[in-house]
């Protein structure tokens, strides 16, 4: 069963209506999953509020409490260049939190073999000091260290965003029994996801080429991240899923197309399968063409299933 993870305060984190990561993302997000026919019926699920002890999994304390005192009452307060809060951001955030990490509970639990939190905002930029690229809190990583607490001993996240979750690495960099595996552009914003900063067992970047297609990126990933992942086997697999590799989005120029990320879906389904006990979690992260979103992710949900 997939377990669909929403709640409409995340429409409330409202950036501007010219951001790229506005609430437009996940209202065509909802109403393609609502109309697609999936072969096994969705799950859906309110996403709890995430508390502070989850939130400083992966943060510092100072860091919650710079993000409480700059959630306004009215207006917007700009964190950086890129990420702004708006007066439902802060409860948007932490929805994300607790999407992840209840649908880490439910999957120990045995209640679904896949959830995925369609949630926002997007997470892998941030640190555990700093927000920036659209990202508040880093719901992946938090979850992975989530996972930890139910006395998982392996826990793997693949990010296929199109940019490097340069968070997530700082995160979970050197943490025994973590593996993180990005396939992104390069170069590209945020600079970071080089083959220098590969660590054995722990991170694994594959930094791609502008203009990579379906054919090239599936011969990579299936050479790279699926080997990594036999060998690591995970008892917990994660995802980072950001459908901004598509080759309509418009903040980068990776060529995938919805066939690849149904194809990802099935791949990551059978990597689950194989070493995790089918336990599969994913968390929205980019995808900012709002004609394909949708039915990218209905093609990653249905691959996944």
């Amino acid at each position: 069963m997939t377990r669909i993870y929403h709640h409409n305060d995340c429409l409330s984190h409202d950036p501007g209506h010219f951001h790229s990561e506005n609430p437009g993302r996940l209202g065509v997000i909802m109403a393609e999953l609502r109309r697609a026919g999936f072969a096994r019926p969705l799950d859906y699920a309110a996403a709890p509020l995430g508390t502070d002890a989850q939130v400083q999994l992966a943060h510092t304390e100072a860091y919650l409490r710079l993000i409480k005192a700059n959630a306004p009452l009215e207006g917007r307060r700009s964190l950086d260049p890129d990420t702004v809060m708006s007066v439902g951001s802060l409860n948007a955030a932490l929805r994300a939190v607790g999407a992840a990490c209840a649908g880490v509970d439910d999957l120990v639990a045995g209640k679904a073999n896949h959830v995925f939190c369609a949630t926002r905002p997007p997470g892998h930029h941030a640190t555990a000091t700093h927000a920036m690229g659209f990202c508040i809190f880093n719901h992946i990583a938090i979850a992975a260290l989530h996972a930890q607490q139910h006395g998982l001993e392996r826990v793997a996240i693949v990010d296929f965003d199109v940019h490097h979750g340069n968070g997530t690495q700082d995160i979970l960099l050197g943490k025994e029994g973590m593996l993180y595996i990005s396939t992104h552009q390069s170069p590209l914003y945020p600079g970071t996801g080089q083959l220098e900063e590969n660590r054995a067992g722990n991170i694994l970047n594959v930094p791609l080429p502008g203009g990579t297609g379906d054919t090239t990126y599936q011969g990579i990933f299936s050479d790279e991240v699926v080997p990594a992942l036999d060998a690591f086997k995970p008892q917990l697999l994660l995802v980072s899923a950001g459908f901004d590799a598509h080759k309509a989005d418009p903040l980068a120029g990776i060529a995938l197309t919805e066939k690849t990320y149904r194809w990802l879906g099935q791949q990551l389904r059978a990597s689950a399968n194989a070493h995790a006990g089918g336990k599969l979690l994913s968390v929205l992260e980019g995808g900012y063409n709002l004609d394909v979103l949708g039915p990218s992710v209905a093609a990653y949900i249905e691959g996944a299933a």
